[in-house]
């Protein structure tokens, strides 16, 4: 391990530790120089500007479960996803926009894993925003944020991935009104393509009538891998069958912290990263410079890119 140690990556968890070798095929002491091979793939590629520090690569590389070409496909799509999904990645700083939205409690990292050695857990209540203020890509783009925190500090994430709830309580007809087919698939492919954590589980609550329909349609357009991930609970009794009750917030019958405690650490988290997103517009691709086909939103988000050809390691 002290190989690890070595390149300023944080040692995992014993737990974390014996997962991310059983089940990514993590060997310490290779690490170092798969970190070393994609520093000089990086260097060589001119359309490529990334960052290039321990933590943050070996969070592609354990994404991608030690595949070297995956890994350096996924980090290219990373940086080129700034450019083809601009609603996203276009102002993307921690102001005062960003953190209102963070304080409606909408995005939810809870602060304890499903187990030791299991996956995040996060909790979507997109009713807590006001769609006449604010639009869901707008709210998305600080899922981003959320997102890009956790690849540098979120272990049991990057190591054994998430568990999302989606808490559809309160939801109007403005706010399905905003979740347009194109956005949609736009973040599936984000999701697929270009972030190193992997989804475990979608688990859809308090939906309305008319939601489940609609997302019984979608589930139809999935490949059988996704599909089995995206659950539709009518009642609470059968989501614990996944994430047991004790796992939840206070507010949802459990025992891993209240609402208001994880908005104020993850308010905190976010603007000790102001700086970080400052420097975030120094990184990308540029297209032109790209020798073959050009990834943009028409090649990402064509025909060919449909749902059905989805499909998540």
């Amino acid at each position: 391990m002290s190989s690890i140690d070595n390149l300023s990556i944080r040692p995992l968890s014993a737990a974390l530790a014996l997962k991310a070798q059983q089940e990514l095929g993590e060997v310490p002491e290779r690490v170092p120089e798969d970190i070393e091979t994609m520093r000089i793939w990086i260097s060589k590629q001119p359309h490529l500007k990334a960052r290039e520090d321990a933590q943050f690569l070996v969070a592609f590389l354990r994404g991608c479960k030690y595949s070297l070409e995956k890994t350096k496909l996924k980090l290219d799509n990373f940086y080129a996803m700034r450019g083809a999904v601009p609603e996203l990645y276009k102002n993307r700083f921690v102001g005062e926009k960003q953190l209102s939205i963070l304080k409606t409690a909408c995005l939810l990292r809870l602060s304890q894993p499903l187990q030791v050695d299991g996956p995040r857990i996060h909790i979507s209540r997109y009713a807590q925003y006001d769609s006449s203020k604010y639009s869901i890509a707008e709210v998305m783009q600080v899922n981003t944020m959320l997102g890009e925190i956790q690849i540098r500090e979120d272990d049991n994430a990057m190591v054994s991935g998430f568990v999302e709830i989606i808490d559809m309580k309160g939801v109007t007809a403005g706010h399905m009104f905003q979740f347009d087919p194109v956005l949609i698939k736009k973040l599936a492919v984000l999701g697929d393509k270009a972030l190193p954590y992997r989804p475990k589980g979608f688990h859809f609550i308090n939906a309305p009538t008319i939601a489940e329909k609609a997302m019984s349609i979608a589930k139809s357009l999935m490949s059988d891998k996704i599909r089995k991930r995206f659950h539709i609970h009518s009642k609470l009794d059968s989501l614990y069958k996944y994430v047991p009750k004790e796992y939840l917030p206070i507010e949802y019958g459990g025992t891993n912290g209240n609402i208001q405690d994880i908005v104020d650490t993850w308010t905190k988290k976010l603007l000790e990263y102001t700086e970080f997103f400052q420097q975030d517009v120094n990184y990308g691709t540029n297209e032109k410079l790209r020798s073959g086909q050009p990834i943009n939103a028409e090649t990402l988000f064509g025909i060919e890119g449909s749902f059905r050809k989805l499909d998540i390691d």
